[in-house]
């Protein structure tokens, strides 16, 4: 909309419409850049008002900002693993992994300054928010294994899992956003199928975790083309499943 004058035209915000304008500046900038490296005056300019106007909703300055900014995402990476508990565990976890790496693709090289940590302006409200994020991706995850009261094995290779989710997308912006996407996803979630497995031999509630998964799971799904590429693999060294045997000589 524009005024008579061809200049556009004010429309006057509710307090939340022009808070949500304000966050949502600041975390395109902060998408792209550091957090230390944004002012004030470049998250009104981005958002288009006034400097005073930028202080009036966040008096607290570009702390209050960045937290605030740093909440909001928080709060969208915390859905992304929040699935019905419906059908197949790698059909769930396919679609969570595809919710939160679009949501390190659209933010890029901010994931790192946003969720990662390492700012000049970080405190221990932004680290605690942060390690809320890794802890409500676990308890979704959990809740898709059915499992009500994990004990601690369990509940630590969950965690371990979350913390490599997070690692390989740092990697996967530092290598220029190779492989792609698919492949990265895929890859977590045959990761994840894969320390579940091992995690099983030696706890038999993560072994009732597997078994009831795997029974929802069908030969042309993930699991299966999974065995098909492992087994072969297991076959080849079929002396470790030997014992007394040595290795094979060539």
């Amino acid at each position: 909309m524009t005024s008579a004058t061809g200049s556009p035209a004010y429309r006057r915000l509710s307090v939340e419409e022009r808070r949500a304008q304000l966050l949502e500046a600041a975390l395109s900038l902060f998408a792209h850049r550091a957090p230390e490296e944004v002012s004030l005056d470049d998250v009104a300019e981005a958002a288009g008002v006034s400097r005073p106007l930028v202080y009036r909703y966040f008096p607290g300055g570009k702390q209050q900002l960045y937290e605030a900014a740093l909440r909001s995402a928080a709060d969208e990476l915390e859905q992304c693993f929040a699935e019905p508990a419906e059908g197949p565990l790698t059909s769930r976890l396919t679609r969570a992994l595809d919710r939160y790496l679009a949501f390190v693709d659209q933010h890029d090289m901010g994931f790192a300054a946003l969720l990662q940590g390492g700012s000049v302006i970080e405190t221990s409200r932004t680290t605690a928010i942060v390690d809320g994020v890794r802890r409500a991706a676990a308890d979704h995850v959990l809740s898709h294994l059915a499992v009500p009261e994990p004990a601690p094995r369990l509940r630590m290779t969950v965690r371990m899992w979350i913390t490599a989710v997070e690692a390989a997308s740092l990697i996967w912006l530092d290598e220029g956003k190779e492989p792609p996407l698919d492949e990265l996803r895929d890859a977590l979630v045959e990761q994840f199928l894969a320390v579940l497995v091992a995690a099983a031999a030696r706890d038999a509630q993560t072994a009732d975790v597997v078994r009831r998964a795997l029974d929802l799971e069908t030969p042309e799904g993930p699991v299966g083309e999974l065995a098909r590429r492992v087994l072969p693999v297991v076959s080849d060294a079929g002396h470790l499943l030997s014992p007394g045997t040595g290795p094979r000589r060539p």
